[in-house]
């Protein structure tokens, strides 16, 4: 008996983690792929006439062992993996892509939709259905339905390879990432560290059975090292070994990857009579098309670089008065803008980590969720954890219903992927007139505790927590019929929308007032550190807005183009930066050959997003700012047009009819004091 082929006999019904053994993946997918299969054959072959209901609607209820069989498999094979995992991974990867392009190049289930949909304007659908509909139909035309035979062939071909491919980019990016260490033993080089960034070090040192100190390239070991740490030269040699990842010529190298994906990506869009893949990409996203992206970052550029550049002047003058620094180098920026930030405003994360401790920050965001939506988290301990670590939690509205389940896991570990992510294990949808709630996880890397201090986030991670909860309020609220449009399946540049705009409430006294207390005296943050707080907010926004245009700018370089004469990585790297950079080239750094986002997420051809959802966002919380950011009735229409409706009407209209307007850039850019 294959505990994943089953319904989960568990309390709402939760995945049993506990008993689900890694011999059990590949058999319950494979399971699951043949009776996905028959479900689709039954729905192909029905002799009677093709309905919205007998096919439409059939096929989005069809894969449910499937669905739930690999979202465990893949949610844990990012945080909690092992070789074993990543083995299956592989396997299972390319019977996924090929189950997918089994239905999508069916050519019987295919007249079927295609008879549905040709006849739509005499069906009288709703919007949600209506949504549904040109969902599927697209599914279809998108994924090769309308070419012939051979060219299927080739299609099925380039998607099987490029699962693999962005598998092994992934594990290469991981292996290169545990493959380095800085082992320190002279206490002289920990000049300027904070004291939890040392104890941490020394911790993973004991773990080790090592004497003295050992910093990683994960986040909570690298960037308080780059960001306080005296020594030039060690903040040089992380640096490198960071910006190396997969660019070093050897086992793990990403370089030919990343050419075969760009070059794969660019051949598929052709074939499906797409100019580029990044054309292929934005016809299914608010902004539609590689110019509308195009001129929408070099206009925000445009608006960032004067203050970049004049915000890069200072800190070069900053860094040579200092320590005469001649030429600001890369490992320097974190370095001297947290020293410049500190003289400017008084303020470093050491002085604010004791106001922001773990569990408290996590308690705000609940309280915030429930000043805004009315909803309750209760800890609960009789639901199954992947690990320890994990916290879960019954959501429940103000009539006592349950919402969602909720995990929450919070620190690195060696199985764990970098970064910071929101997931669910199951969707929301309604069936057989009975709502199913979502179970929705959490998944951060913060400073662990250590035997003298709680976790103690900085500002930043703060700032996380609220983002990833944003994108975790967007699955729980999810309250659509149909699966294929619940939660976060929604267009790529709207779905940071609900994340990026939570993050406004960390700005807030009235907000922080909730959760921003001393983790030894429970006195409140001081009003002067959340004013200083607000004002930094804007510290070096030229900078970080041209940063991140220019990695979407690289990301457009990669997809919005014919990619095949491209040989040298570096050297297109190097063109792609051009008008965006500041910093001296680092001959043995290139960014693509870890740009997981766009060669292992799904974010190629929408890099963009952030910062298009940043202007939503802004728009949007000026709206509470207008009417008092926990004012019921504003957050109530957020979460009525889009929290709730997922992906069942365009983004656009639900944005309109929460705002009541469309979403103007200049609350953006008076927030990033650019204007």
């Amino acid at each position: 008996m294959n505990i994943l082929t089953q319904y989960f006999n568990t309390k709402h019904n939760t995945a049993p983690f506990s008993q689900i053994k890694n011999e059990d993946y590949l058999p319950a997918i494979q399971e699951g792929i043949a009776l996905a299969k028959a479900e689709i054959d039954a729905i192909a072959n029905n002799p009677e006439e093709p309905t919205f209901e007998n096919t439409i609607v059939a096929m989005d209820y069809t894969g449910d062992i499937l669905d739930r069989a690999s979202s465990i498999f893949f949610n844990l094979n990012s945080a909690e993996t092992n070789d074993e995992m990543q083995k299956i991974a592989q396997e299972a990867s390319p019977l996924l892509s090929e189950f997918g392009n089994d239905i999508t190049l069916n050519p019987i289930l295919f007249a079927r939709v295609k008879a549905v949909y040709d006849s739509r304007e005499s069906l009288d659908l709703t919007t949600e259905q209506a949504t549904l509909l040109d969902k599927k139909y697209k599914g279809f035309s998108r994924n090769g339905a309308n070419l012939p035979e051979d060219k299927k062939d080739l299609l099925r071909a380039i998607d099987k390879e490029l699962s693999k491919l962005s598998l092994q980019f992934g594990e290469n990016i991981l292996a290169e990432t545990n493959a380095f260490e800085m082992h320190l033993t002279d206490e002289k080089d920990l000049a300027g560290l904070p004291e939890g960034t040392i104890e941490a070090a020394r911790s993973l040192a004991k773990a080790q059975e090592k004497e003295g100190w050992i910093f990683t390239l994960d986040h909570p070991s690298y960037v308080p090292f780059m960001t306080y740490a005296d020594n030039r030269e060690l903040r040089k040699k992380i640096a490198i070994a960071f910006g190396a990842r997969g660019f070093q010529n050897n086992e793990f190298d990403n370089q030919e990857i990343v050419l075969k994906i760009a070059k794969l990506r660019f051949d598929r869009a052709q074939l499906l009579g797409y100019a580029t893949h990044a054309h292929f990409v934005l016809e299914e996203r608010m902004a539609q098309s590689p110019e509308k992206v195009l001129s929408f970052s070099n206009d925000m550029l445009a608006k960032a670089k004067p203050a970049a550049l004049k915000e890069f002047e200072e800190l070069s003058t900053f860094a040579k008065k200092l320590d005469g620094i001649a030429q600001l180098e890369k490992w320097d920026g974190g370095y001297y803008a947290e020293k410049l930030k500190q003289q400017l405003f008084n303020l470093d994360d050491e002085k604010l980590k004791p106001y922001f401790q773990l569990e408290k920050v996590l308690k705000g965001a609940f309280t915030i969720a429930d000043k805004l939506y009315g909803l309750t988290f209760t800890e609960v301990f009789d639901i199954d954890k992947y690990h320890p670590e994990v916290m879960t939690y019954e959501v429940t509205d103000e009539k006592k219903d349950l919402v969602a389940i909720f995990y929450a896991d919070f620190f690195p570990r060696k199985g764990k992927r970098n970064g910071a992510w929101m997931t669910s294990f199951k969707s929301q949808y309604v069936k057989n007139g009975i709502n199913e709630r979502p179970h929705v996880s959490n998944v951060c890397n913060f400073t662990k505790p250590t035997e003298t201090k709680p976790s103690l986030l900085t500002f930043n991670e703060v700032t996380t927590l609220f983002h990833e909860f944003g994108h975790g309020l967007h699955g729980m609220l999810a309250n659509t019929i149909y699966p294929s449009l619940s939660g976060t399946s929604v267009f790529w540049d709207f779905v940071e929308l609900p994340s990026q705009v939570m993050e406004n409430w960390c700005y807030e006294p009235e907000a922080l007032a909730l959760f921003a207390t001393h983790y030894q005296t429970g006195e409140v943050i001081p009003q002067e550190y959340v004013e200083k707080i607000k004002e930094s907010a804007s510290f070096h926004e030229g900078l970080a807005t041209m940063r991140q245009l220019s990695f979407g700018l690289l990301d457009m370089g990669w997809h919005g183009q014919d990619p095949t004469g491209i040989t040298s990585v570096k050297a297109f790297e190097k063109e792609q930066f051009e008008s965006t950079r500041l910093y001296p080239e680092v001959a043995e750094n290139a960014m693509s050959t870890a740009f997981s986002h766009i060669f292992q997420g799904g974010y190629s051809s929408g890099y963009y997003s952030y910062k298009w959802a940043e202007v939503l966002d802004a728009d949007a919380f000026e709206f509470f700012q207008e009417k008092g950011i926990f004012n019921r009735e504003v957050a109530t229409k957020f979460k009525d047009n889009v929290l709730s409706k997922g992906g069942t009407e365009p983004p656009m209209e639900l944005y309109k009819r929460f705002r009541g307007q469309e979403p103007k850039p200049d609350a953006l850019l008076k927030r990033a004091g650019l204007l």
